[in-house]
């Protein structure tokens, strides 16, 4: 086997490793997993947002029911000493009685508030419970497109693996030197830097090739390694 076709057959492994990594960075269980992480992802901004809005209107409805506390507490205090006989004065006791009813109406008032607090509550929290819900199936989904990606880049990996022992083997004959001038050659050819001559064509550029040229190429010693003008390493 010449060196060009030990090259080749380098080269032919190194294109399916190649093919190997496109498929792996391209799977399309990949796309929905980003799909469905982006999803995951919104539900939890939204949740977020259900959340502070959920805490904010509880610490409201708190702070409220502490001031309802509050002023029940102190209407018992006003309604003990209004009628525990110790007030004489009407004068006394007509305050008392202004401050009882103040505080009435201050206490009606925080109660409706509380109300209002509960209404806007009962919503939130409904629409909270409901992206709960949904969330739970949007990381299932997540889970199972991560659990499917894992397994196909596994299934790769394994192809590959075998692609690289199959390489290691097939270039250990070939000259450091060539070996290191088709490595360039790839790497400033677009990974293609040996191609079969097929008639006068160039199975790498895909250009015609003049008859002399075709006729020197095919009259050269066989360990000689020959090129096309692309660049490219023949095999004849």
């Amino acid at each position: 086997m010449s060196p060009a076709e030990r090259l080749l057959a380098v080269q032919e492994l190194d294109t399916r490793s190649d093919q190997l990594h496109h498929r792996r960075q391209t799977l399309e269980v990949r796309e929905r997993l980003s799909r469905a992480s982006a999803v995951v992802q919104d539900l939890d901004e939204r949740l977020g947002e259900l959340e502070g809005r959920r805490d904010e209107l509880a610490r409201s409805q708190r702070r409220l029911e502490d001031e309802v506390s509050a002023l029940a507490a102190k209407r018992v205090e006003v309604d003990t000493s209004m009628y525990s006989g110790q007030v004489r004065g009407p004068r006394e006791l007509e305050a008392l009685q202004l401050e009882a009813a103040s505080l009435k109406r201050r206490q009606d008032e925080v109660e409706d508030q509380i109300i209002e607090v509960m209404e806007l509550t009962e919503p939130v929290v409904a629409e909270r419970n409901r992206l709960v819900e949904e969330r739970s199936s949007a990381a299932a989904d997540l889970g199972s497109f991560e659990a499917e990606l894992q397994a196909a880049e596994a299934e790769i990996d394994a192809e590959l693996a075998e692609v690289d022992e199959q390489r290691v083997s097939a270039s250990e004959p070939i000259d450091a030197a060539l070996l290191d001038s088709y490595e360039k050659l790839r790497s400033r050819l677009g990974g293609v830097a040996v191609a079969r001559l097929v008639g006068s064509n160039c199975t790498g550029c895909h250009l015609t090739i003049p008859a002399v040229e075709v006729d020197r190429i095919k009259r050269a010693p066989e360990n000689e390694v020959v090129y096309c003008d692309c660049g490219r390493m023949l095999v004849r």
